[in-house]
């Protein structure tokens, strides 16, 4: 499961670790978990005007994530997050069972609301995964 935070940073910059995580996850080594929420705001944050995505190239990256990902129905948390944002992303991390979330706002996923999932940075994730 990808935060926005982490899709957009990878989709931004070619080079950095998020990048890494975005062509692993296109080379088919992962799956992504989704759910309906999930898409509408990747497409929401992409499209923002700042970003200059083109709406043909979002269009093409989310039928890429339908494609190839994981789509899941989720059940509301029983705790709250700090942001109740993130929330959407911890449901669908435990509905999918997937084996991490990654994130660039850690603090937004706290321990006790995470019920044992691994709640990983990208440097996190790419260092487990290669190690």
């Amino acid at each position: 499961m990808l935060d926005t935070n982490v899709l957009l940073s990878g989709l931004l910059k070619p080079y950095g670790k998020p990048a890494a995580i975005l062509r692993l996850i296109v080379s088919g080594a992962f799956q992504l978990a989704y759910d309906v929420r999930i898409l509408l705001e990747y497409r929401e944050v992409l499209l923002r005007e700042k970003f200059h995505f083109t709406r043909e190239q979002v269009d093409t990256f989310l039928e890429l994530v339908e494609a190839e990902g994981f789509l899941t129905t989720a059940s509301p948390l029983k705790v709250r997050l700090p942001d109740p944002d993130d929330e959407p992303f911890l449901e669908v991390v435990l509905a999918s069972r997937a084996d991490a979330l990654i994130t660039g706002n850690k603090r937004h996923y706290p321990p006790h609301a995470s019920k044992g999932v691994a709640v990983l940075n990208p440097a996190e994730f790419l260092e487990r995964y290669e190690g």
